[in-house]
């Protein structure tokens, strides 16, 4: 015996994927009949919604859709009565509730696939926080490439904290620590010397913060880690390495927010790889 066939369009000004896990949702009920769905992304025209209920139409199918604007949403049922087709709308419904609900206010004005928007800036970040915490302390570069910022400096510039913050906003950041007598991996000068940034502190700064963490964590703070003498080596080590690589901007982070530090990482970045400083917040 033959099943009983049908096919139903899904139209959506984003991809579609919301209204799809709905009527699939749905249709578990109808598990008897050979359901075909069709889904029609990125519908933003009343051109495109005649043209697609013309094929509807002759396909004598269903129309389910989530489409933000009022116009469009009016258009597609005014063309489904012209032709008979059966539709249902599966955002409109709920958007005039909400609106009811809150007195008519939105918070913002209706934009055709915003949840597509939030999705992948949502997943940028996460990727984004991955990379970076992959990449901490130089940990791994075969990938350096893809970063979107590169800080060097050595131990306690806030190298790890200022990553992870900028992470949080989306962007890759690898951090690469100065070692004093070790030379920086070869990694590091292939990539576009454009993304790097160096972090430089101030011997006082630096030895009252290691000095502090020592106790912290109950080790000795009279060793040669937070020794006046050790930490000047290491300082002049930096300097000596972003004097040889006058590419990279240096900034000092003494006393200053981590948030404004990392304001300006992003600034200069974006200015030197020729973006939108809004683009990289």
């Amino acid at each position: 015996m033959t099943r009983p066939q049908g096919t139903i369009y899904i139209i959506s000004d984003g991809t579609g994927e919301t209204a799809a896990t709905m009527v699939r949702a749905a249709l578990v009920h109808f598990n008897d009949r050979e359901i075909n769905i069709v889904r029609c992304k990125n519908v933003r025209t009343e051109e495109q919604i005649e043209n697609l209920m013309g094929e509807v139409f002759a396909k004598q199918g269903l129309v389910a859709h989530t489409v933000v604007s009022e116009s469009m949403r009016k258009k597609i049922t005014e063309c489904a009565a012209e032709k008979g087709i059966l539709t249902i709308d599966l955002l409109g419904p709920v958007m005039s509730l909400l609106e009811e609900y809150f007195g008519g206010t939105q918070t913002q004005e209706a934009k055709a696939g915003l949840l597509r928007v939030v999705d992948e800036r949502y997943f940028k970040r996460i990727e984004a926080i991955e990379y970076t915490v992959k990449h901490d302390d130089g940990k791994l570069l075969t990938d350096l490439d893809q970063a979107d910022i590169v800080l060097v400096g050595i131990s306690r510039t806030s190298k790890t904290p200022l990553s992870i913050f900028m992470s949080h906003k989306g962007w890759k950041v690898a951090n690469i620590p100065l070692v004093l007598k070790t030379p920086l991996p070869e990694e590091l000068f292939k990539i576009d010397q454009r993304k790097i940034v160096g972090l430089m502190i101030d011997v006082e700064s630096l030895l009252r913060i290691r000095r502090k963490r020592l106790e912290k964590f109950g080790q000795d703070p009279g060793g040669e880690y937070a020794s006046l003498k050790y930490i000047d080596d290491e300082i002049q080590y930096a300097q000596e390495i972003f004097k040889h690589n006058r590419k990279w901007p240096v900034l000092n982070v003494t006393d200053r927010a981590m948030e404004e530090t990392a304001a300006e990482i992003i600034r200069i970045v974006a200015s030197r790889m020729d973006l939108p400083y809004d683009q990289m917040l």
